[in-house]
């Protein structure tokens, strides 16, 4: 790109999110580096600052309306118009249904739905000024249906009709919005789900590898490239989907 444009990824000091945030950097994108540890962003930034990128920490718990306005009024004072926004941000809370806590079901919720709520609203008022946005957001498999995710599989089947919602609402401002819904990847989240099954993860992820159509685990960087070409300029045309990305068509 000609301009360097700013590209916001939340939940992005670990895993898919820090992925993402690696690949953007190289791609030439100036990155927001968004989680609830500025800590752990800072760790992330410094690693794209080393490789000659542009980055820029920023602690926000997104299911809070003051610090996501504050974080992304930081993001455009300090890099610029954030027209690009990867909603990534996730936390697990499993249980089965008759044991699922109101607050294990509220957590969920926020992170996920509220969060890719308000980080898209002040986001998009950006992108509609400068006529150009790209939204991805981060679904699942799990939005199909998955024991013990009553509150996950609600979420990330909630964001697939907000992504398709704001596809409509924002496409005549040159504003994209598409939807990433992951299989089984290696990461920290799912190295906790094999700990709460109470399965060795290595073993975990040999059987899983198993019963997917590519022969192996998804990784991060998996997602990456798909987010990638969902936030590129080529994908202008591409608007209010969702791509799995689970080595089959259901894993």
């Amino acid at each position: 790109m000609s301009t360097a444009r700013t590209a916001v990824i939340t939940g992005a000091a670990r895993g898919i999110g820090k992925a993402i945030a690696l690949r953007f950097a190289r791609d030439g994108f100036k990155v927001a580096v968004l989680d609830l540890d500025e800590a752990a962003c800072q760790e992330v930034a410094d690693e794209i600052g080393a490789a000659g990128g542009t980055a820029l920490a920023v602690g926000v718990d997104v299911s809070n309306e003051e610090q996501v306005e504050s974080a992304v009024a930081r993001v455009a004072g300090e890099l610029g118009a954030p027209t690009v926004l990867v909603n990534n941000a996730g936390i697990i809370r499993d249980n089965l249904i008759f044991k699922m806590s109101v607050e294990e079901w509220d957590a969920v919720m926020n992170v996920h739905l509220r969060g890719a709520f308000l980080m898209s609203k002040a986001c998009q008022a950006h992108m509609t000024k400068e006529k150009y946005g790209r939204i991805v957001t981060m679904s699942s498999t799990s939005a199909l249906g998955f024991r013990g995710q009553a509150n996950y599989s609600a979420a990330k089947a909630g964001l697939q009709g907000l992504t398709k919602t704001l596809a409509i609402e924002l496409g005549r401002f040159g504003v994209t919005a598409n939807a990433i819904a992951p299989g089984f990847i290696r990461t920290e989240m799912t190295q906790a789900t094999a700990e709460r099954m109470g399965l060795d993860f290595e073993e975990f992820l040999i059987e899983r590898a198993k019963v997917i159509p590519v022969g192996r685990i998804g990784l991060p960087e998996d997602i990456a490239a798909t987010a990638a070409f969902l936030c590129s300029e080529e994908a202008g045309y591409v608007s209010g989907q969702v791509i799995y990305v689970a080595g089959g068509p259901r894993t």
